[in-house]
């Protein structure tokens, strides 16, 4: 006969080391997908840092792009002047010809044998009086042509040497630009691991754009509606001069946009602001930070600044802002955010810059 017996229940024990070995699992299942994504501070960290890097190559790639723009006008005015001495010492080389021809031509007959042939001696006077004058103006004209051709000589070099630094400094410039898109590609990707609202925490933008513009300068609600909330609730005293002129046209564009290589009106890099501020202040500056640095009287003491001095960051001076009081400053921050003004505490400061 068959036998009925209940199947033997698990002990409490066995169900207890089931449960624990379950939960272990789960909690290490956990871990390891945390361990795949970096964590909210880590990632914040590392997109920091490849925007300064961007930041860095985009100064190198604007002083490159400045200095491809002034050989370029070297070259051609230097092409010009090669053209137009040419086209001098071709005619100074028709008027020898011609001149040569005429010598020749009169020259046939022997001048002493003319002067007794001749039935009108004055007459031949003249005439020989004339060729002496032709051969000192023909003795002129071989001097013209030896400078011209030692002047073209050396301008054709210059111009050599021009056009094979023009290739170099566009070579860089590819390079620099290739390096900047790089680091604002990598930046992207790891934005791109977090969630919406960690991107936004890390770029202060509203979330929405999920950081897909953040390789471009352009997230960070760009949208020049948005500007009224980067002011913040803070007394910015106004400047005088050139420098406060300065820093109201800033403040005038505060929401647009940071966009590598820009230099306004709707967006901008760093030193693109300011050299874009000064200009509407009727101010010429250079247009790397590094140069920008040079543009004035330097001020260590940061209690000394006035409203609309420039103020540089960073060992490098990769990184120019305009002083706007209080401790602030106006500036085009980053890849991913807007013209703002940020605490100078925020970033090494090294000195100011008064433009007179």
């Amino acid at each position: 006969m068959a036998s009925h017996r209940r199947p033997k229940q698990p002990g409490r024990t066995r169900v207890t080391v089931l449960t624990a070995t379950a939960a272990a699992a789960v909690a290490l299942s956990s871990q390891a997908a945390h361990a795949d994504s970096p964590s909210k501070s880590d990632a914040k960290a590392k997109v920091d840092k490849l925007y300064e890097e961007a930041e860095q190559a985009t100064e190198k790639y604007n002083g490159a792009k400045e200095k491809q723009d002034k050989l370029d006008k070297q070259v051609g005015d230097l092409q010009d002047k090669v053209a137009r001495g040419q086209e001098e010492l071709n005619k100074l080389r028709d008027s020898l010809g011609s001149v040569a021809t005429a010598q020749y031509r009169s020259g046939a007959i022997d001048p002493s044998l003319q002067l007794l042939l001749s039935s009108d001696p004055d007459t031949f006077l003249e005439k020989a009086s004339t060729l002496d004058q032709l051969s000192a103006k023909q003795a002129d004209t071989l001097k013209q042509i030896s400078e011209k051709q030692r002047t073209l000589k050396q301008q054709r070099e210059e111009a050599t040497g021009k056009l094979k630094d023009l290739a170099d400094t566009r070579k860089a410039l590819g390079e620099k630009k290739e390096e900047v898109q790089s680091k604002l590609a990598d930046a992207k990707d790891v934005l791109n691991s977090l969630s919406a609202q960690e991107r936004a925490e890390i770029t202060g933008s509203d979330g929405k754009d999920g950081g897909k513009d953040a390789g471009k300068g352009g997230a960070g609600g760009g949208d020049r509606a948005s500007r009224g909330g980067s002011r913040p609730d803070i007394n910015i005293p106004a400047g005088s001069g050139r420098g406060g002129a300065a820093l109201a046209a800033a403040q005038s564009v505060i929401g647009s946009p940071y966009v590598w290589g820009a230099t306004g009106p709707d967006s901008f890099d760093c030193s693109g602001l300011t050299s874009w501020a000064y200009a509407q202040a009727g101010v010429t500056l250079d247009r790397v930070s590094q140069d920008q640095a040079n543009d004035g009287t330097r001020i260590y003491d940061q209690s000394q600044l006035k409203p609309g001095d420039l103020v540089l960051f960073y060992g490098d001076l990769h990184h120019i802002g305009l002083y706007a009081g209080n401790g602030m400053t106006l500036h085009a921050p980053k890849p991913g955010a807007n013209v703002r003004y940020e605490s100078m505490g925020n970033m090494p400061f090294q000195f100011g810059v008064r433009i007179g």
